[in-house]
């Protein structure tokens, strides 16, 4: 039964794109990038001079509806994969992660992974909104992204 509630609480889009790995990471590492290429439609604008560096760097975005979220940074390996957890501002994050991962494929393609994981987000408010994020929404920003790079 587990399995069943616990299966679409990860969802994953995938895509190689036309573009080598530093390109795409700069797209992704500054959150000021980010509303060009979010299929959830949900980020509006983020200050332009957060670019992320590092696990433990912060950076701030505001959404569609005006609120805006911290967001940790948990995992980061230069131009491979990044990954944060959002919170509301000043607060504990609630336990859901996004994560990019980027696969050289040779010099010039690069097999680009999005997931959404909220497999320890406890709050039950914000599980309507992880539920409404599929792998369509993620597929979008990674098509998106995709654009972006490739041109």
């Amino acid at each position: 039964m587990t399995e069943t509630i616990d299966a679409p609480r990860i969802v994953h889009a995938s895509r190689d794109i036309a573009a080598s790995p530093a390109a795409i990471f700069e797209l992704i590492a500054d959150p000021a990038q980010q509303p060009r290429w979010d299929g959830n439609d949900n980020l509006a604008e983020a200050a332009a001079g957060q670019r992320v560096r590092a696990v433990g760097d912060v950076f701030t975005t505001t959404l569609t509806n005006g609120a805006d979220r911290d967001n940790h940074i948990v995992e980061f390996e230069e131009a491979r994969r990044i990954a944060w957890n959002p919170s509301e501002r000043d607060k504990t994050p609630p336990g859901h992660l996004w994560r990019w991962e980027l696969e050289p494929l040779d010099d010039t393609h690069t097999r680009v992974t999005h997931t959404y994981d909220w497999t320890a987000l406890h709050d039950e408010l914000r599980q309507v909104r992880a539920k409404a994020t599929t792998a369509d929404k993620l597929q979008a920003s990674v098509d998106r992204l995709a654009e972006l790079a490739e041109s």
